[in-house]
C-alpha cells in the first residue's frame, strides 16, 4: 500500500523544536507524522524529512528527489563553520571588492593549531598582518591601539564556548596555553575538584580537540541599550537616570529554500549581556570578565528571559552609546528599518559568496533549511547610517529553545510560515509561492533569488538580491 504524504520528525536533543515542527505540519491537511525511521512505509507518495541533520537520510534527497523534501542541505560548511565562512567571504571579496561584505564583516583571520607552541610559526605566516598590527600597537602606543582588542573563537564550537579576548601576542599565547591546560585536566570546566571558574562562565575547551580557530577584531563601539526599559511582567520600566548600557547582538532567522532563494524572518531577537558594558580590561590577576561582552543566551540561562527582547520592542529605548546623552537619543522605527535592510543585504551577499564555493555549499531543489544568523550593531555614525550592522556567524539548527516562553509565539509563527511556504506546495504538487526580492509575506522577506544550473554553481547562475 502506498501512503500519501508522510513527515518524519525527530529532534531528540531539541524538544521545543520538535513540538514546533509537529504543530506546523499538523496545520497542513493530509500529512501523517512518524518519529521512528524504521516505521516508515516502504512506499510513499511524498516524504518530508523535517528533522535534525543526523536523523535525515540524505541519500534519499539525491535518489528520489521528486518525492522527498528535506529540512537541511547536505553540504553547507561554507556557511556554518566559522573558519570556512571567513575563507569564503575573503575569497569573494578578492573578486568583488565593492561588496557590502567589505564593511559588514569584522576583520578576520583563520588558523589551525593544536598546541600553543605552534603559534610562533603562525606569526610568520597566516597571522603576518595581525603580527604587524600588534607589534605596532606595542611600539607606538596611541589612544586607538590602547583600546584595540581581538576575539579568539573556535571554528566549530557554539553557545559561546571557547571565546576569549586578547590585545597582545603574549595575551594570545597565554589563552592557547590555558586551552592546553584544559586539555590535560580531568575536569573540563574547572580545577582539580571540579569547581567551575565563574569568571570564564564555564566556556573552557580543549585546543587539540578543536584545532580550527578564527581571530576577529573586537568591535569596540557597540550600540548600547538597557533591556530593562522594556519591562517584563509587572516590573516597572527603569528610570532614565538609572539606565545602564548593555551590549547585545541580533539573532536573525533566515530560511534558504531550493537552489536558491533566501528569506529573512523579520521578527528579529536582541540578546543582551547579563552585565552592563565596559571596555575590555584585565583584572589584577590577568583574568578578563567576559560577561559584559558575551551576549550568547546560553551563557545567561540563570537570568531566565531577562536578557532576551524582540527588536521591535526596543523602539523608543534610549541609546546609551555614542556621544549623545540618554535623554537626547532614542531608537526609532527608521533605525530598525535601516538595520533590517542591512541584515537582508548582508545575507544576500553572504549566500551569493557561498554559491561561488560549491565544494562547501550545495543547495538543492528539494531542500530548505533554517539558520540562526548573529549580527552586532555598531554605533559608528557614517554618511549612510547612524548604525553599522556586522555579521558574526551563521548557525545551523539554532538553539531556539533559549528564546524563552514569552517570545515563543514568534517561533510558532515562523515554523507555520515555513510549513505553508515550503512544505505545502511540495505536498500539493504546486509551485512554491514566489514573491519579488525585497517583498515581505508571512513575515519572510525575500533577500535573494539565484538560479543555478545542475548540481554545481557555474557562470550560468542568475542572481537577484536586495
Amino acid at each position: 500500500m502506498v501512503s500519501d504524504s508522510i513527515a518524519f520528525v525527530s529532534w531528540q536533543s531539541a524538544p521545543f523544536t520538535d513540538t514546533l515542527v509537529r504543530n506546523a505540519l499538523l496545520s497542513l491537511p493530509a500529512i501523517n507524522l512518524a518519529s521512528i525511521y524504521s516505521t516508515l512505509p516502504q512506499q510513499f507518495n511524498k516524504l518530508i524529512q523535517w528533522s535534525s541533520y543526523d536523523e535525515i537520510d540524505h541519500t534519499l534527497i539525491h535518489s528520489d528527489h521528486p518525492h522527498v523534501l528535506s529540512s537541511s542541505y547536505v553540504i553547507r560548511k561554507a556557511l556554518i563553520r566559522k573558519h570556512f565562512l571567513s575563507r569564503c567571504i575573503h575569497s569573494f571579496l578578492v573578486k568583488h571588492p565593492h561588496s557590502v561584505l567589505r564593511t559588514a564583516v569584522p576583520q578576520t583571520w583563520e588558523i589551525e593549531i593544536s598546541f600553543a607552541d605552534e603559534l610562533d610559526d603562525l606569526w610568520a605566516d597566516e597571522l603576518w598582518d595581525l603580527s604587524n598590527i600588534l607589534d605596532k600597537s606595542m611600539s607606538i602606543p596611541s589612544p586607538e591601539t590602547d583600546h584595540q582588542w581581538w576575539i579568539l573563537k573556535p571554528g566549530m564550537a557554539d553557545r559561546g564556548m571557547g571565546i576569549r579576548l586578547f590585545n597582545s601576542k603574549e595575551g594570545l599565547r597565554q589563552l592557547l596555553e590555558g586551552f592546553d591546560d584544559d586539555d590535560d585536566d580531568d575536569s573540563p570546566d574547572g580545577d582539580e575538584d571540579g569547581a567551575a571558574d565563574e569568571s570564564e562562565n564555564n566556556t573552557s575547551i580543549a585546543i587539540s580537540q578543536l584545532r580550527h580557530f578564527v581571530i576577529q577584531e573586537y568591535l569596540s563601539k557597540p550600540l548600547l541599550l538597557d533591556p530593562r526599559e522594556v519591562s517584563l511582567g509587572d516590573a516597572p520600566p527603569q528610570l532614565i537616570d538609572q539606565l545602564q548600557g548593555h551590549k547585545f547582538h541580533l539573532r536573525a532567522y533566515c530560511v534558504a529554500s531550493g537552489d536558491l532563494t533566501v528569506y529573512l524572518y523579520t521578527r528579529i531577537l536582541a540578546l543582551f549581556s547579563s552585565k552592563p558594558y565596559s571596555p575590555p580590561a584585565a583584572a589584577a590577576d590577568g583574568v578578563i570578565d567576559l560577561l559584559p561582552h558575551l551576549t550568547n543566551s546560553s551563557l545567561h540561562t540563570h537570568k531566565g528571559e531577562e536578557c532576551v527582547r524582540l527588536l521591535d520592542e526596543l523602539v523608543g529605548c534610549h541609546v546609551l552609546s555614542g556621544e549623545a546623552s540618554a535623554s537626547e537619543s532614542t531608537l526609532t522605527l527608521s533605525h530598525l528599518a535601516d538595520i533590517q535592510d542591512q541584515i537582508a543585504n548582508s545575507l544576500a551577499e553572504t549566500f551569493t559568496a557561498a554559491l561561488q564555493w560549491p565544494i562547501y555549499f550545495q543547495p538543492m531543489p528539494n531542500a530548505f533549511e533554517l539558520y540562526g544568523v548573529d549580527f552586532l550593531v555598531e554605533h559608528v555614525v557614517s554618511f549612510k547610517s547612524q548604525f553599522q550592522v556586522k555579521l558574526l556567524e551563521i548557525n545551523a539548527e539554532p538553539a531556539i529553545e533559549l528564546t524563552g516562553s514569552r517570545l515563543a509565539w514568534i517561533l510558532e509563527d515562523l515554523f507555520k510560515a515555513m510549513a505553508r511556504v515550503f512544505v505545502d506546495p511540495f505536498v500539493q504538487d504546486t509551485p512554491v509561492e514566489a514573491w519579488p526580492v525585497g517583498q515581505t509575506r508571512h513575515f519572510l522577506k525575500n533577500c535573494l533569488q539565484a538560479e543555478v544550473r545542475g548540481s554545481l554553481h557555474d557562470s550560468g547562475k542568475k542572481i537577484k538580491a536586495t
